[in-house]
């Protein structure tokens, strides 16, 4: 027979174990995009354009898989290329709501990046409709759509910010706010 101590363990484990497996969810990243992405730390416009690299790869494998041959498991891949998408353009956007504020000179990378969103708004509607992928493209739309608002406002207020307060000429690439 088990105590009531013995349940109590049995019960807190089973309810704990979904919980566990929850976090090892896939990253979408690998571990050497992950590497680029540590060396790019200190160096937010080249930060930026190593994600709008791995974008552009994600976005090539989708213009592959839907303009290529039919494969078994091709609905699968793509969802699985919308998801990764999303979630990269997640992370570069929060990447832009920290870099904004702090007046980081993303300059000449925010117009690389709206570029690379037309190509990719294109991209992500090319292949047919089917209910496999539906959900994780429309998500990445969306995300899509909200770093091109962030990007095209970074914009405005980088032109303002600059005009006002010119980078410094050591070549880091910041300002120093006022005191």
């Amino acid at each position: 027979m088990i105590s009531r101590r013995g349940f109590a363990l049995l019960l807190a484990a089973a309810l704990l174990a979904p919980c566990g497996h929850a976090q090892e969810r896939e990253s979408s990243l690998s571990d050497k995009e992950v590497e680029k992405l540590r060396d790019a730390a200190y160096f937010p416009s080249e930060r930026v354009l190593v994600f709008v690299s791995f974008l552009d790869e994600r976005a090539d494998a989708i213009q592959k898989l839907s303009n290529g041959p039919r494969k078994p498991g091709r609905e699968e891949d793509l969802h699985d290329l919308y998801t990764q998408f999303s979630d990269i353009l997640d992370e570069l956007e929060d990447n832009l709501d920290d870099y904004g504020p702090h007046h980081r000179d993303l300059r000449k990378a925010l117009p690389k990046l709206l570029k690379a969103a037309e190509r990719w708004a294109t991209t992500l509607r090319t292949p047919p409709e089917n209910d496999a992928y539906t959900v994780p493209r429309r998500l990445a739309l969306e995300a899509l759509h909200d770093v091109r608002e962030d990007a095209s406002r970074l914009i405005e207020e980088q032109k303002s910010w600059f005009a006002q307060h010119p980078p410094s000429k050591d070549g880091d690439g910041r300002s120093e706010e006022p005191r």
